[in-house]
């Protein structure tokens, strides 16, 4: 969990903007190397913080996935947050240094922000928003913000309702699997 910087993004979409599914999946189609052989997608969060659920809400749906065939760390059962994120990070990095990670968190952003995906290329730095110096991860960010930051943040991402970022790894998860269908048809066609 971090707050969202204005600038900190190079797409960025409403989850329920009409098409959103579509125009996610064109983003991680343009920037996810799906031929590669080793892609891991790291959800970040918790389930004991509503507004810190994000990224193992979406692990769950994309684990849930027969047709994803990539390793996702952080799940609703095993989460992957402040006190676990290091050790997956350089077990990931010790089978693979070469891989291609995928990070997923929420966020805190301005009011009018709430509801928004954004996407980097880069790393994003999780635990930033309540004050945890976790180490930078990814080399592409999906953050989405979940609620107001500027005040008390843990007491906000308690208070969040679930069913917003429940909705964000929805859409989410559906995009990220579109993307790999559409990479998956436009091969067979060669």
């Amino acid at each position: 969990m971090h707050t969202a910087l204005s600038t900190d993004y190079d797409f960025r979409i409403h989850y329920d903007a009409t098409g959103a599914v579509w125009n996610l999946s064109s983003f991680f189609l343009k920037n996810i190397p799906f031929h590669k052989d080793s892609i891991s997608f790291f959800c970040i969060g918790t389930d004991r913080s509503t507004g810190d659920a994000l990224g193992p809400l979406t692990g769950s749906h994309l684990s849930e996935s027969l047709l994803f065939p990539f390793s996702i760390i952080g799940t609703l059962e095993k989460p992957l947050h402040a006190l676990n994120l290091q050790q997956h990070l350089d077990e990931k990095l010790e089978e693979d240094p070469s891989t291609f990670i995928v990070a997923i968190d929420a966020c805190l952003g301005k009011n009018d922000s709430i509801g928004q995906l954004l996407l980097h290329n880069g790393p994003l730095q999780p635990g930033k928003a309540v004050g945890k110096a976790l180490p930078h991860v990814g080399n592409l960010s999906i953050k989405g913000v979940v609620n107001v930051s500027g005040f008390m943040e843990q007491a906000v991402l308690q208070s969040t309702r679930l069913h917003l970022p429940f909705e964000m790894s929805r859409v989410i998860s559906r995009s990220l699997q579109l993307a790999y269908g559409r990479f998956k048809t436009d091969n067979e066609r060669l």
